[in-house]
């Protein structure tokens, strides 16, 4: 018995946790209009990118070429400025990987692989995908993936407690892992394609501020989409991206709209 209410005041306990750490987290982003949970802080993140950075350019190192660095950190500059971020030490670097693909990390690298600038037909769309990069910054997109994460592993924690002290404590595993799926298909996916999304459309504004042709991301994402009908891809459903039909008509209207 004593073990019993051992367990429901440490359920209790953790329900008390999550709640109170869902209204603290809970701000609304100036970028994106809406209300996030974010739950561990820019300079939590920024000291792990620095990390990252350095295990990235140890595999991926950056391209020698001192004009094709130049290069994009030119496109780059006016962007940074656009974003208002002065806190943030932007940077922009060629990696030497065929790939077509750039990231972003929370302590303002951006890394942008030479497939994807071999793709790209002007400035504009190089500048294109990198507001978008910076937008996942403005949009604090890493900050809240990484709340939603430990927001999730704990709901699933706790779940486990409450059937693992009920008569049913033998499939405290299998729930455990069905819930899992059902947070990571239905929570985490989504999230993720709404921020690409969200990200199109801040990379856009930024564009205009810094007196590039937004235009330029849609012709380019085109260009993107026509490369990867060779690639055997999952439907939007399973995928961290949205659809790039959808993606491209959301752009059409991000453009259109300015």
């Amino acid at each position: 018995m004593c073990g019993f209410c051992d367990a429901r005041l440490s359920r209790r306990g953790l329900l008390a946790g999550l709640t109170a750490v869902s209204l603290a987290g809970c701000s609304e982003n100036a970028a994106t209009g809406r209300r996030q949970l974010v739950v561990v802080s820019d300079s939590q993140l920024a000291e792990m990118a620095d990390a990252s950075w350095a295990q990235i350019v140890a595999q991926v190192p950056p391209i020698r070429d001192p004009n094709v660095q130049a290069r994009l950190a030119r496109i780059g500059r006016p962007l940074a400025l656009a974003a208002n971020r002065p806190d943030l030490k932007w940077s922009f670097t060629v990696l030497e990987s065929p790939e077509l693909n750039a990231f972003v990390l929370p302590n303002g690298r951006v890394g942008f692989f030479k497939g994807l600038l071999d793709l790209a037909r002007s400035d504009d769309e190089v500048g294109s995908v990198l507001g978008h990069e910076i937008g996942h910054i403005l949009a604090r997109h890493p900050a809240e993936r990484v709340s939603h994460q430990l927001a999730a592993q704990a709901g699933v924690t706790l779940a486990q407690l409450v059937v693992s002290s009920g008569d049913n404590a033998q499939y405290a595993e299998e729930v455990g892992a069905v819930l899992g799926l059902g947070t990571h298909f239905g929570v985490i996916l989504p999230y993720a394609r709404r921020h690409e999304l969200e990200a199109d459309r801040i990379g856009v504004d930024l564009m205009r501020k810094a007196g590039m042709d937004p235009a330029a991301a849609v012709t380019f994402w085109e260009r993107m989409a026509q490369a990867a009908r060779s690639q055997d891809r999952p439907p939007e459903v399973l995928s961290t991206h949205p659809a790039d039909g959808r993606r491209i008509e959301e752009l059409k209207a991000a453009v259109a709209n300015g």
